[in-house]
């Protein structure tokens, strides 16, 4: 089998809000080049964990290391070139209402980089139409936008300092099936395109079989198993099951199989 560089390795990892216990020993990697996600029921702790990853919130216990570094305890400044090499899709887009597409864009450049606004502005437009954006989109606000059309600007930031790492938080949440559906194949072709590597949290099974090359479930405070979608339909444990073979489990499945 071949050997795989580990992007993202999470090892041993506990978190707990006074008595609420949200992990107790959770371990995964995230190899290099693959779209990795994190399942399970609502308040398993799949975004509590992405934010730990990110730096976001501090777990009680346990090691994340990121690009083979240790980033807990990691202050603002050292954390800073790993955050460069590395860009973040909130759920909710998470742009600034009072800026354009094109200045949403175009700000990390503005805050890591010295280039000058012209070049910026270039960068950032053809950030956008890396998401299939249309280039009159730049010029106008989030709030002018569609629901999917603000999904692929968050993106198109997410994406401005060619990061070699990418965290998306529900991508395809709130949006339309055939919206849903654009997003997945954007997903899976800019994947393969940049050479990036991903790592989502979502509810989306379809999404899930279409692009995830690994997934993890995580239940009852740990991960439960981890595998591609075809091994996980084929696990035991009842929340997996429960997971797969409910009735938008089994019309996910059945309709990603007719793909094949």
């Amino acid at each position: 089998m071949a050997e795989y560089q580990q992007v993202v390795e999470v090892e041993r990892i506990c978190t707990r809000f006074g008595a609420l216990s949200v992990h107790e020993d959770v371990s995964l990697s995230v190899r290099q080049g693959e779209i990795f996600a994190l399942v399970g029921g609502s308040g398993c702790g799949k975004s509590t964990l992405l934010r730990e990853i990110i730096l976001l919130q501090k777990p009680l216990s346990g090691s994340i290391r990121v690009f083979g570094q240790e980033v807990l305890g990691l202050d603002d400044e050292a954390a800073l070139p790993l955050r460069r090499r590395w860009g973040v899709m909130f759920e909710r887009g998470a742009l600034f209402s009072s800026l354009t597409v094109l200045e949403n864009v175009g700000l990390p450049l503005r805050e890591h980089t010295g280039l000058n606004d012209e070049l910026i502005d270039e960068l950032a437009a053809l950030k956008i139409a890396l998401t299939g954006l249309p280039a009159s989109a730049g010029a106008k606000y989030p709030n002018e936008l569609s629901g999917g059309m603000r999904k692929r600007a968050a993106l198109a930031r997410a994406l401005a300092l060619e990061p070699e790492l990418v965290f998306l938080d529900e991508p395809t949440a709130g949006l339309d099936p055939l919206s849903a559906s654009g997003f997945d194949e954007l997903v899976k072709n800019l994947k393969e395109s940049l050479g990036l590597t991903i790592m989502m949290v979502t509810h989306d099974l379809d999404l899930l079989w279409r692009v995830a090359d690994r997934v993890a479930v995580l239940g009852e405070n740990r991960v439960l198993g981890i595998g591609t979608m075809d091994e996980l339909a084929q696990a035991e444990h009842p929340i997996i099951r429960e997971y797969f073979y409910g009735a938008r489990g089994r019309a996910a499945r059945e309709q990603a199989w007719k793909q094949k």
